[in-house]
């Protein structure tokens, strides 16, 4: 992926929020290291004039409850000079919770509460990453 974005790349989706530049490389870097039986597949390629979208799904295991994610990605981009500029994952927050959360996801998975707590550790997370493997 991150061969395939430009160096000034505008991310998001529902678990990050925004992301730029060397941010969304390394979200990648710390997604795909710590993945451990990550298998994504991909469907519906579509591209025209420097759009293009995707669906793809990603099966994994959340590592922090050990509970099975089988999260199921609308991928919209915009490229610009070869490269990836701009891309926005979709996917719907409350499912993902309720997956990788089990019962608190469930119950609790369309709260803003929920919501602001998953962004927070995300962001924590990758900023843990970065830190730790800055050259």
């Amino acid at each position: 992926m991150i061969a395939c974005y430009h160096k000034e790349v505008f991310f998001y989706d529902p678990v990050f929020l925004s992301l730029e530049g060397a941010k969304v490389g390394a979200m990648w870097e710390m997604l795909l290291t710590s993945a451990k039986d990550l298998e994504v597949s991909y469907d519906r390629v579509e591209g025209a004039d420097g759009y293009g979208s995707c669906e793809w799904t990603a099966t994994y295991t959340f590592s922090p409850t050990g509970r099975k994610v089988n999260n199921k990605v609308r991928a919209h981009f915009f490229i610009s000079d070869g490269k990836i500029s701009e891309h926005h994952d979709d996917f719907s927050l409350w499912k993902w919770s309720s997956q990788a959360l089990g019962m608190k996801g469930l119950l609790l998975g369309w709260t803003s509460t929920l919501h602001q707590r998953v962004h927070q550790q995300a962001r924590r997370s990758l900023e843990k990453f970065i830190a730790a493997h800055k050259s």
